[in-house]
């Protein structure tokens, strides 16, 4: 099933060429395909469902939000974990890491969910997603923000002459995007196979000089997010792509190599044990807070009252410190200093360095935790 073909350039090399994009053959899915995109949707509903009865479910999905940017940028190469971008977020114990790139994607997304809702998916968008996720972020060479490239770039290698894999030239890279725009407003498919072939498609188009990899997975979950296949955009994929890191990238090269139904098993397998995960994830969370909530209500009415407001908080941002509380609670730093000992006492924080006397900083270990998993 051909998407395209290699074909030497007059400039030595050999370049990817897609052909007219979807191709009949592309959209002819086999039943066991069209199977497992029923399953992949349904879950999404449930998990959709879930996170609506979540109670402040906009904290929580902010923890989802950084665990799927910390395995985006990983797979980049990125060597920051989840703990070294909630401490750079939280203004603690800031380290000489590359969390940066983290929280780089982070804007990236919230930017693009709240564009979303006056502004359609549209290559424009595209452009403005990169612009936020690149613009002051470190990169291999230099990105261009915002802008398509203008010139080849390869995947693999250390030139063009010994690259894994060369995109379309220039000339070639603006037809296929154009196809491809096109195919973003084609509204008769199954959204979860659309999000899984635009994917693809565009990693395969790498319309970027950097930055494609983590452009490409925000792509995914926002296309169904601006799809209302889900409220929140909360099935993220880059977990379960960084778990199979080397299959991720031998499925998008069967992609290019006319296996495509090979990348579209993976996927829509990626979608199906992410969104049990999530769901699983959404379960305990909820336990958590139920836990936390009575040892907080078996408080004083005045102590209880504030250490409900300050839960919320942590739920949101999970590390914390006497500076923070003062600042996020308004509250002296005598009486932030006692907020956080009656937490500590009730087991729900902890101190993240036992050794330090001064600057102390605190998580909400049992929260994190399960986001660790």
């Amino acid at each position: 099933m051909a998407i395209g073909k290699l074909i030497k350039q007059s400039e030595g090399y050999t370049a990817f060429i897609p052909d007219g994009f979807p191709t009949a053959a592309l959209l002819d899915f086999p039943a066991e395909i069209l199977a497992k995109a029923a399953t992949a949707e349904r879950l999404i509903g449930k998990l959709d469902g879930i996170t609506h009865v979540l109670p402040d479910a906009d904290f929580f999905l902010s923890m989802y939000i950084v665990k799927d940017a910390t395995s985006s940028a990983q797979i980049e190469g990125t060597r920051a974990t989840m703990m070294d971008a909630l401490e750079m977020s939280a203004g603690v114990n800031v380290k000489d890491t590359d969390a940066d790139d983290i929280l780089y994607y982070i804007k990236a997304l919230n930017y693009g969910t709240k564009r979303l809702k006056e502004f359609p998916f549209s290559l424009r968008f595209l452009r403005e997603l990169h612009k936020e996720l690149m613009t002051g972020a470190r990169s291999s060479h230099f990105a261009d923000p915002g802008e398509f490239r203008k010139s080849q770039n390869w995947i693999g290698g250390t030139s063009l002459q010994n690259a894994s894999f060369i995109p379309p030239p220039v000339h070639e890279m603006n037809n296929a995007l154009s196809d491809f725009e096109k195919f973003i407003h084609n509204t008769t498919l199954m959204p979860v196979l659309q999000a899984g072939i635009l994917h693809a498609q565009f990693e395969t188009i790498h319309p970027f000089l950097d930055g494609n990899g983590r452009a490409g997975r925000l792509l995914i979950t926002l296309f169904l997010f601006e799809r209302a296949i889900l409220e929140k955009p909360v099935l993220f994929l880059s977990s379960f792509f960084k778990k199979h890191q080397q299959l991720y990238y031998t499925k998008l090269n069967a992609y290019h190599n006319n296996k495509t139904k090979d990348w579209l098993h993976f996927f829509l397998d990626g979608v199906i044990e992410t969104a049990n995960e999530s769901i699983n994830t959404s379960k305990k969370i909820t336990t958590l807070r139920e836990d936390d909530m009575r040892k907080i209500q078996a408080l004083g009415k005045r102590e209880a009252t504030s250490g409900v407001l300050f839960l919320q908080h942590l739920f949101k941002n999970p590390i914390t410190s006497n500076a923070k509380v003062a600042e996020t609670m308004h509250f002296t730093r005598a009486g932030s200093a006692k907020l956080i000992e009656r937490f500590v006492d009730l087991g729900i924080l902890k101190q993240l360095d036992e050794n330090n006397k001064w600057g102390k900083t605190y998580i909400y270990k049992n929260y994190v935790s399960i986001f660790n998993e």
